[in-house]
């Protein structure tokens, strides 16, 4: 019984019905004006059905309508691109005002048959019903009050249910409205992971710096080496948190800003960054960097500010190298350091694994690992155009 009442106590259940009555209160409307013209709404429902627009709107209604509070009601909100989404948008106009007609006739009439029942049952017979005239009262007539209720209590939700039933089969997106959205949603993963990867080499670098200073600074036990140690850890701070502020102006915005982001024009930041912290940097950058792309300079940034954070974390202060090369189109960044005390490292960390992803994603290789002197190395090489 408890689950039989349930659509009663369901707010789902009147919102339905409120959809469903919507485009008959404006069908009554012009039969009022113009009566016994039946056809002119239905050509017109037909004629708005293929404006692309209308689709949004119905596909609105039919989420705060017909299935409130689901989170993924399958019901498009996009305009129509294809023909074939008119029709279907113009096929759910027409479906609505059919079930739209048959639950206002529904809710009009069942009641008024129970009123008569009830009427028929206290000894009045009205005589304006045909269904009941020349009926005689009688006290049985009370057993025939439930009926249209019940009746219309079950037309109600199954023409709800119905409605919902053929929304989402019409007003569902097509494929191609499928295939949009699985775009822009591996786009907003991508940008997710690139959000990631860019806090973790900036602040990942930052903190190195700032570890490696301040045990440099212990150990020297120099005031003047501990200025500067301090001096680094303040300019590092600082361009971290520029970095950090920039990432999460790109969390609240729509579209992150691309042209504020570091570029390897920005490298002496990163050397001199990696100078203070006590290693021997030996850079050597040639060729035109300023005609790289934009999405091949900052990545080539965050590259070489990984594959320096590394050697700092990994081998300390120790003398490294680093090429920056811009020839025949390409970019190419090596970066080369003496592996600790001989010891080989595994090549397993997630700042590697980074280094590889973003040189595939931009159609580039990278190699890291031993290079067969004693040597780490980082070498990547991208297409420049």
């Amino acid at each position: 019984m408890a689950r039989f009442l349930r659509p009663l106590l369901s707010g789902r259940t009147y919102t339905r019905l409120l959809h469903l009555w919507m485009p008959v209160a404006a069908y009554s409307l012009w039969l009022f004006v113009q009566p016994g013209n039946h056809w002119v709404p239905v050509l017109v429902v037909a004629a708005v059905g293929l404006v692309p627009v209308v689709r949004v709107a119905e596909g609105v209604q039919a989420r705060l309508l017909l299935a409130p509070g689901d989170e993924r009601p399958e019901f498009s909100v996009r305009p129509a691109t294809t023909w074939r989404d008119r029709i279907r948008t113009v096929l759910w106009l027409e479906t609505r005002l059919v079930l739209g007609t048959v639950t206002a006739f529904a809710t009009v009439w069942l009641p008024i048959l129970s009123y008569t029942a009830a009427s028929c049952a206290v000894g009045h017979v009205p005589e304006d019903m045909r269904v009941v005239a020349g009926t005689q009262p009688h006290w049985a007539y009370a057993l025939l009050v439930p009926v249209p209720l019940v009746v219309l209590y079950a037309v109600l939700v199954g023409l709800g249910a119905l409605a919902t039933a053929a929304a989402r089969r019409l007003l569902g997106p097509s494929a191609a409205e499928r295939l949009a959205a699985l775009e822009e949603r591996t786009e907003q993963l991508v940008e997710r992971n690139r959000i990631a990867r860019e806090l973790h080499d900036s602040i990942g670098h930052a903190l190195t710096v700032a570890v490696v200073q301040a045990g440099a600074a212990r150990a020297a036990n120099s005031p003047e080496f501990t200025d500067r140690a301090l001096t680094a850890i303040e300019e590092t701070g600082r361009a971290a948190l520029e970095d950090l502020e920039r990432v999460l102006g790109v969390l609240r915005e729509a579209r992150p800003p691309v042209g504020a982001r570091p570029t390897l024009a920005d490298a002496d930041r990163l050397l001199e960054s990696a100078r203070a912290s006590g290693a021997k940097v030996d850079a050597e950058v040639s060729g035109p960097l300023d005609t790289l792309p934009g999405p091949v300079s900052r990545e080539g940034y965050r590259i070489l500010q990984e594959a320096l954070t590394n050697v700092l974390r990994h081998a300390g202060a120790v003398p490294t190298r680093v090429r920056v090369e811009v020839a025949e189109g390409a970019l190419t960044l090596d970066v080369r350091n003496p592996l600790p005390d001989g010891r080989a490292a595994s090549g397993r960390g997630s700042g590697l694994r980074g280094i590889r992803e973003r040189a595939a994603l931009l159609g580039g290789r990278a190699r890291t690992g031993p290079d067969g002197a004693g040597d780490w190395e980082v070498c990547v090489e991208l297409p420049g155009g």
